[in-house]
């Protein structure tokens, strides 16, 4: 990921000079910062930024209670690329740029340091919107303006919605499970998309996927010699969260020969090397379509992870967050739930947990923090351990929640007879 925004902001940069005069090519991450800041007269809020030394501040605050020596360790080793360093300099940039119009080679900011399609100029899709609208302003529905200025699709559905929510109130909280006519919703749809049965108690809406996998993650990790197979390259959440709950990261390593490949024979290395190490690994991650890679794996190959998974007792954290992002023709997104019910197994057979988000997809509402986990393969105990950790937190935000049952039940296309 790093080098992705390194690469990114080394064009940008390269694209803006040429029209100002010719330079050599930026080969790092450092040069570019180096290249960004060479003039003092250019961006005194970027050498600000980057002339405040940790000496200086721990000097400022040597009195405060938390210190870099006493912070829990865990949060100091976790690493969040996604948002570093890099960011934090264009976040500068970008503010510099406001204040001092003219003070850089270019006049603007592009964010490619995560996937965040409304930031850069998608536009929201006008269905979601509106019942997103109605719902938090029922009182509109009774309006006569309002049949001219939305869908009747959309009002339909705001009905549907605001008839499972209790009260119709979207501001206050909900079962910590989410709303259970939402989930009700979601089961349909995946349902609708698999071919196999889901019920709506195995369905947990959260705030995005993050939250559902750090979820997974305190339930999974006691100590550092519980382990997480964890794809690399990877979505770097994966190797924050077990960080910051104190387990080891178990990589293994996609192939790019390969179109980046997992093979089955990485695994089983990967895994004997944990175990000669004393680490108990606890779960495989699987990020299908791959983040950042884009692979779609092939149902043959998912159906060797399956197995994988179950002979090995691990449990299968499947990442489909991107099942709506495939490009390639020849290429079908499958669930690791549906493929593992087209194998036989069933509820008792294999623990899965599959991650959806409404962050991605086409729909792209990154803001909205709307996601859920389908959590199947668990014990009634386990199960009740899991909603504990969920009512820690009350409940996920209501528009959220919405947006997660609508993305999984759109409107459909009805020919008019």
């Amino acid at each position: 990921m790093r080098r992705f925004v390194a690469d990114k902001a080394k064009t940008l940069i390269n694209r803006s000079r040429t029209t100002c005069s010719s330079s050599s090519p930026i080969t790092t991450s450092t040069s570019v910062l180096q290249r960004l800041t060479s003039s003092s007269s250019q961006s005194p809020a970027v050498l600000r930024f980057l002339s405040t030394s940790s000496d200086s501040m721990a000097s400022d605050y040597s009195s405060t209670p938390v210190t870099l020596n006493n912070v829990n360790p865990k949060v100091l080793k976790c690493e969040y690329a996604v948002r570093g360093e890099i960011v934090n300099l264009a976040q500068k940039l970008q503010q510099d740029l406001k204040e001092n119009p003219g003070s850089h080679p270019f006049d603007e900011i592009l964010y490619c340091n995560i996937g965040n399609p409304q930031s850069l100029a998608q536009q929201p899709i006008t269905f979601f919107r509106e019942v997103l609208a109605l719902c938090d302003h029922p009182l509109i529905l009774d309006k006569s303006e309002t049949q001219g200025l939305f869908s009747a699709d959309s009002i339909e559905r705001a009905f549907q919605i605001l008839d499972q929510i209790p009260g119709r109130a979207t501001g206050a909280y909900s079962h910590s499970q989410g709303i259970k006519g939402l989930r009700d919703t979601i089961a349909s749809g995946i349902e609708a998309r698999d071919g196999f049965p889901a019920d709506p108690n195995d369905i947990f809406l959260t705030d995005g996927a993050s939250p559902a996998v750090h979820m997974m993650m305190q339930l999974l990790i006691g100590s550092e010699n519980d382990g997480i197979l964890c794809p690399i390259p990877q979505y770097p959440l994966y190797s924050a969260s077990i960080a910051l709950h104190g387990g080891t990261l178990v990589p293994y390593y996609l192939d790019e020969e390969t179109g980046w490949g997992l093979e089955v024979s990485e695994l089983e290395n990967q895994l004997k090397t944990a175990k000669s190490k004393g680490i108990n690994v606890r779960a495989l991650a699987v990020i299908n379509p791959g983040n950042p890679t884009g692979q779609v794996l092939a149902e043959a190959n998912q159906r060797e992870i399956v197995e994988f998974c179950k002979k090995e007792g691990l449990v299968l954290l499947a990442d489909e967050v991107y099942q709506e992002n495939v490009y390639v023709p020849e290429k079908q997104f499958h669930s690791f739930k549906k493929v593992a019910r087209s194998m036989g197994f069933g509820e008792k057979d294999i623990s899965l947990v599959s991650f959806q988000s409404v962050s991605k997809g086409f729909y792209g509402e990154c803001g909205k923090r709307g996601g859920y986990m389908e959590v199947t393969g668990f014990s009634p105990e386990i199960r009740e351990q899991i909603y504990k950790v969920a009512s820690v937190n009350l409940c996920s935000n209501i528009s959220g929640q919405i947006l997660a049952s609508l993305v999984m039940s759109p409107p459909k296309i009805c020919k008019t007879i």
